[in-house]
């Protein structure tokens, strides 16, 4: 029995056992729904489960009862394909309004999918949503901040200075092999599992991860459908480090949270995979419900915020739990993050220095994954944030919101990128999948008319073309777009038109991280841990492929003629030796 089947059976029990709770049983006689499905069981024994982009679900149902399992329903559903046309058994608890399912057989996967945990409510009933309670805590007398190091040179957050993923100036070499050392700088093993970026200020490095008590814990590369979350929910250790940028010697290691995890993680995931942020003084990392934490640069706690639970999964299916991604960002003494979640969602903007709340906007959203961007435009700062109902821009000075964009993915991950005066946004699920250019002065909804590809504040957009997990990158001119599956293209970004579409030569497991660039080249790296080194500009040409020899899925860091990899065990900075 899983983790979340016995949770649920638990939970069940409890809400029928409180006092008044209604025992009948029996299941509503009216429609119900759970996330994005709807289900009506008839008193005539029919049944019917559906839900846009799911195969619909009709048959009979009865009421059966077993020693050994309890009160349960047997659903047949004699023209389901894929093998769903076997009987299934689920556990029921029902007040005579609400339904509770939980799995005892099913072969059917998506059937199960759908109704092992699920909760049902009547149709019209709007789902409950309890008050969220933001805790801060502050350290008592605080000594002053150090000051900050130049910010020549450093890769703030995640994809460096304003999500770009561009540095030029590195004079990184095209060849390195980890294995014989030629042109590491060095190699640091980190504990843990972490998909988190490592960022870079001055003459230091930060990276974060969770290091379980499990020595077995792992995450599940590779290009697949299956949605489930980890089966780990071991003790864990939430840790920042910093590191020496120059030599790879861990300067300082934090524990911000020790204990077991609030939520459960995606399979393909971590409970570290949000980038921390710094700027130059804090630096700021984020464990979603474990909480989000602030250390100065030496290694002293700051400030520490209790958000509360951040409930990311599915969209469509409320049990699915994915754990979060986005990562906060520092943007003029704030530190802001997109909190999306199944049942509230906010950006939130808080004092860098204190922690103290600045101003909190609340959001219509669905789970999203993306990390929000701040960028000096021409009409003004501009904070942009990628999610499912809609694109958003606010003013990040008040948390106004300036535009909105619909047509988005329902499963949104890549961040917003700004560059020559434009915000380029997309997304990669089925069956939107767009890549939409934005306008720094765009006002109002700017959503194209149906039909249409622009609007007043949309210079152009495609759909079908958009990725799933890497954020597009902008270079010199050029739009570039990986696929998880390693298919990379290249618009002109003022017109839109297609300069090329590109089979990658080594996909392996696919891709998870993003692009970066510099000096007329672009380092794409796949999950296998394969680094391709393709030329930017309007003829596609690999250059070169190195091998990490390990897993990699987060994006790396381009700071000071170095390229800072994080692979699934250590942090390696390559460079050109001889420089």
């Amino acid at each position: 029995m899983s983790i979340r089947t016995t949770a649920l059976a638990a939970l069940l029990v409890a809400l029928a056992a409180r006092p008044g709770a209604r025992q009948t049983q029996e299941l509503p006689a009216g429609p119900m729904r759970f996330g994005a499905f709807t289900a009506t069981f008839n008193a005539n024994g029919t049944f019917a489960l559906e839900g846009e982009g799911w195969p619909a679900f009709k048959g009979t149902w009865r009421r059966t009862e077993d020693a050994k399992t309890g009160r349960t329903i047997e659903l047949v559903t004699p023209d389901a394909a894929g093998g769903c046309d076997k009987p299934a058994t689920y556990r029921y608890t029902s007040d005579g309004v609400h339904v509770g399912f939980a799995l005892v057989a099913d072969d059917c996967e998506p059937r199960r999918m759908i109704l092992d945990g699920s909760e049902w409510r009547p149709s019209g009933e709007p789902a409950k949503i309890v008050q969220r309670s933001i805790v801060r805590t502050r350290m008592e007398r605080p000594q002053p901040l150090p000051a900050a190091a130049p910010a020549t040179g450093s890769w703030p957050s995640f994809r460096g200075p304003q999500a770009s993923g561009v540095a030029d100036g590195q004079h990184l070499p095209e060849r390195w092999s980890v294995a014989s050392g030629e042109n590491v700088l060095w190699r640091t093993p980190i504990p843990g599992l972490a998909h988190s970026s490592p960022i870079v200020w001055g003459d230091r490095l930060f990276v974060t991860s969770a290091v379980s008590t499990d020595p077995q814990a792992s995450f599940k590369p590779g290009l697949y459908g299956d949605g489930d979350a980890s089966s780990d929910r071991s003790r864990q250790k939430w840790t920042l480090f910093a590191l020496d940028r120059r030599t790879g010697t861990i300067l300082w290691q934090r524990v911000a949270f020790e204990g077991l995890p609030i939520d459960k993680r995606h399979m393909k995931s971590t409970y570290a995979s949000a980038t921390p942020a710094t700027d130059g003084r804090i630096v700021v990392a984020w464990f979603g419900s474990q909480g989000l934490y602030a250390f100065d640069v030496d290694g002293t706690l700051r400030w520490k915020v209790d958000l509360g639970r951040m409930n990311m999964g599915a969209y469509d299916i409320p049990t699915f739990e994915w754990g979060p991604a986005s990562s906060p960002i520092i943007w003029n003494g704030l530190v802001i993050v997109q909190v999306d979640t199944q049942a509230d969602s906010f950006v939130l903007a808080l004092n860098a220095e204190t922690g103290e709340t600045v101003w909190k906007t609340a959001r219509a959203e669905l789970p999203s994954w993306g990390t929000p961007t701040v960028a000096a435009t021409a009409a003004g700062p501009r904070l942009v944030t990628n999610a499912a109902n809609f694109i958003r821009g606010y003013d990040p000075r008040t948390g106004a919101e300036v535009w909105t964009l619909g047509g988005s993915s329902k499963i949104t991950a890549p961040t917003p990128v700004f560059a020559d005066g434009l915000f380029v946004i997309a997304s990669g699920r089925a069956p939107e999948r767009p890549i939409f250019v934005v306008r720094a002065d765009a006002r109002g909804d700017i959503t194209p008319a149906s039909g249409k590809t622009t609007s007043d504040g949309v210079v152009w957009s495609r759909t079908g073309r958009g990725p799933y997990m890497p954020t597009p990158l902008v270079y010199r001119g050029i739009v570039y777009v990986l696929a998880n599956n390693g298919v990379f293209d290249a618009y002109d970004l003022a017109s839109g038109d297609e300069i090329y579409r590109q089979r990658l030569a080594r996909v392996g497991n696919g891709f998870s991280a993003s692009p970066v660039a510099a000096d007329g080249r672009i380092f794409l790296c796949n999950e296998d841990g394969d680094v391709l080194i393709v030329e930017a500009g309007r003829t596609f040409r690999q250059v070169a492929m190195n091998e990490m020899g390990e897993l990699v899925m987060a994006t790396p860091a381009l700071s000071r003629g170095a390229i800072y990899v994080r692979t699934a065990r250590s942090v390696v900075a390559i460079g050109d030796r001889r420089r």
